[in-house]
């Protein structure tokens, strides 16, 4: 067997590849958010290497406060995998999750969520508060800051351009 196949450190090099693939899938959606006048903040669900669920913020088309984009993405996952938990899926989102978002991730059993910037006001997985240190049933994995620097320039530049606006 090779043995850099097995390596930690390529284990690391593929996972952060592949984070980094699906944030830019999840900054798509967010793109599709902006341009219908939404808070740009997009999420995907992805199992086993496919995106199984894709959303973005529709709070204001749709005047429910719950249309945030990992509520949306998980909802469609459970459509998708046919349950309302969501073994094996990872949870990716160009925002840290609020606290009604992370308590849907634990929920929903999510094992993984990969968020790109951080959310200092309303950020409930690390930033405010992290309710995934509470000693719920289930605890996510959670990895912080990828391509953070591309999903707060989007989020930025959205929220001054409605300032001038």
């Amino acid at each position: 067997m090779d043995e850099k196949a097995l390596s930690v450190e390529n284990f690391t090099e593929c996972r952060n590849a592949s984070d980094e693939y699906f944030m830019r899938e999840a900054m798509r959606e967010a793109s599709l958010a902006e341009a219908e006048d939404e808070v740009p903040i997009g999420a995907v669900a992805v199992k086993d290497g496919k995106i199984i669920a894709r959303a973005y913020n529709t709070r204001e088309r749709s005047r429910c406060a719950t249309h945030h984009a990992e509520i949306l993405a998980i909802e469609r996952a459970c459509a998708s995998l046919g349950g309302w938990r969501l073994p094996g899926v990872t949870l990716y989102v160009t925002l840290e999750p609020c606290a009604m978002c992370a308590g849907a991730i634990i929920n929903a059993r999510i094992p993984r969520v990969v968020y790109g910037a951080s959310d200092l006001r309303f950020g409930a997985l690390g930033s405010l508060v992290d309710l995934s240190e509470i000693p719920f049933n289930h605890k996510p994995e959670v990895s912080r800051g990828i391509l953070k620097e591309e999903c707060a320039d989007m989020l930025s530049s959205y929220f001054k351009r409605k300032r001038k606006q």
